[in-house]
Order: C-alpha cells, then structure tokens, then sequence
C-alpha cells in the first residue's frame, strides 16, 4: 500500500512546476500569488521528501538538477492528470466574451473592415478587441488570445501560423500619375514616408537595383499613421501586403513597382498553452477557425512563414 503521507502536496508541485517552467522563485511567487518565503519553503518540502535538491542555485540563476528535471516532469504530468479529470467532472461555463489582442495597424487596417462577416458568422461571440504593441499577459490583461507579428517562437503560448507577406512602395493613384511613377528610379521624385520595419527603404533600394541612398521623409512609428499618410497624397510608403491589400483592391492605393520584399515576420494566433486535457473555450476556438479563415483568403497573404530564416 502506498504511503500517501510521503507525496508532496498539490501546492508543492505547483510551486515546482512554476518555478520550474520559470527559472526563477521571484516570478513563480508572481504568477501563482504568494511569497516568494512560501515557493521557498514548498520546494524545499519537496527536497526532504526526495532527499536530493531540486535546484542548482547560481546567484539569481536557477538551474533544475538532473532529478529536479525527473520529478519536475512527473509533477507536472500528475498536475495535468488533476486538471483534466476536474474539467472533466465539473467543466467551466463557457464564455460568450472573447478578447483578442493585437497591433494597432492589424485592428484598423484588416479586422476592422471584416468585422460585418464575423458577426453575421458568429453572432453567439462577445467579441473584444484591445490594440497594443506591446506583448499582452493573457492572464493579468484578461485577453484569451491575440494576433502577434514575428517568428512564432514564444514561450509558453500555442502559436497557429496565419500568414506571411510581403513588402513594397504604395501611394495613390493621383500621386503616381502626377510624379509619374512607372519605373523604379522614379522613386527619387517621391517623398518617402519612413517606418520602422526591417524591410526598409535602403533594401527596397538595394532589391530595385538603385545605388543612390534614399531620401530623407518623415518617419512615422505606426502603420496605421504612415499608411494614412499615403491616403492623403502625403508621399510614398512601405506597405505590408497584409495591410493594403483592401486598399489597393478599392483602389484607393497603387503598387507601382512590380518590385516586392518578403517580409522577415508572419502573423500568428497566440493563445496561453494548455494543460494536456484542459478543455478550451469553444468560443475562442471559433475566433481562431474564422481568423485563420480570413488571413488564408486575403489576396496580401504569403504562404512562407518565415522567409529570412
């Protein structure tokens, strides 16, 4: 028979498990909202129960010993075992509110005009949208999912690839046809409106074949201010193909070069990872379904995912 009185207790495998996962007591005491003393003293349980250290300390540095490495990936499995048979046996009320976060330039230039198909598609969903450009805590911000533009490899997430795209000069028809825009080395006639992607000016130039450097331009820090900037007649932008894509369609904007960089990052949809057998919001997994959906279908979508690696 075993003797139950000698396994750790579920506070200790937590513990273990965030500070594990975390690298640190500092933040596994931040996400699981005790002290740092109390994550202290729940692995230290652990260690006289096991009689062999969980860690090595180095300073700051935490570092998982070969048996911290064992019995962390044991506890964690029991922690998932726990987990699924509670969702099981008394599953959460679903959600209707969904909230997503995302780029300022990704809710105003590609949600924003598809929302009218998501709410004749899913009108069961609350559906929330918070524009950010920083990296949203998805359970401090109270966001179930977002919409994040790089490499897809972040830590502690699910990622769904979405799209890739590409890079190149849009402006407006009136402002192509009056600086006459046709070839390349036209460009110099134009005022260059700046961002701070990768794919900048100097490579577009570089790709064209054009050995001058560019002009100086203002420089606006957002896609969503350059790209409104070129609506205006203002000048000449760098435009995301994911971005524009409706607006050359409508035909408010031009590409008049036929000249086009791969962008170096794809969009994906991030949501928190799940334990094994925790259930997901079904609700959330519809949101997912019709984004991937709508990126698939936009004639500005790439289907490389990353294009410098």
């Amino acid at each position: 028979m075993t003797d139950y009185r000698r396994l750790p207790s579920i506070r200790a495998l937590q513990a273990l498990d965030a500070a594990a996962r975390l690298g640190s007591f500092t933040r596994a005491a931040a996400e699981l909202n005790v002290s740092q003393g109390a994550i202290s003293r729940q692995i230290q349980a652990v260690e006289q129960i096991i009689g062999q250290p969980l860690f090595q300390r180095a300073g700051p540095n935490l570092t998982l010993t070969s048996a911290g490495r064992e019995f962390a990936s044991a506890g964690r499995q029991v922690l998932e075992q726990l987990a699924g048979a509670v969702a099981a046996l008394n599953p959460e009320p679903v959600s209707r509110q969904i909230t997503l976060s995302m780029l300022p330039s990704v809710a105003a230039k590609f949600l924003a005009p598809r929302l009218a198909d998501f709410i004749t598609t899913h009108p069961e969903i609350d559906l929330r949208v918070t524009a950010s450009r920083a990296f949203v805590d998805f359970a401090g911000d109270g966001v179930d999912g977002a919409i994040r533009y790089g490499l897809g490899h972040w830590p502690d997430v699910d990622a769904h690839f979405l799209a890739g795209e590409r890079v190149c000069p849009v402006c407006t028809p009136d402002y192509a046809m009056r600086l006459g825009l046709y070839a390349p080395g036209d460009v110099r006639r134009a005022v260059l409106l700046h961002n701070d992607i990768e794919q900048d000016w100097q490579a577009w130039f570089h790709a064209a074949g054009l050995e001058t450097k560019p002009g100086t331009g203002p420089r606006l820090g957002d896609d969503t201010a350059m790209l409104q900037a070129a609506l205006d007649g203002q000048g000449l932008a760098l435009g995301r193909s994911m971005l524009v894509s409706d607006d050359i369609a409508a035909g408010r904007l031009v590409a008049p070069f036929t000249i086009w960089l791969p962008a170096s990052f794809s969009y994906w949809f991030v949501t928190p990872r799940r334990l094994t057998g925790g259930r997901e919001n079904p609700n959330l997994a519809a949101v997912r379904e019709w984004t991937i959906r709508q990126f698939a279908t936009s004639p500005g979508a790439g289907t490389t995912k990353n294009p410098a690696v």
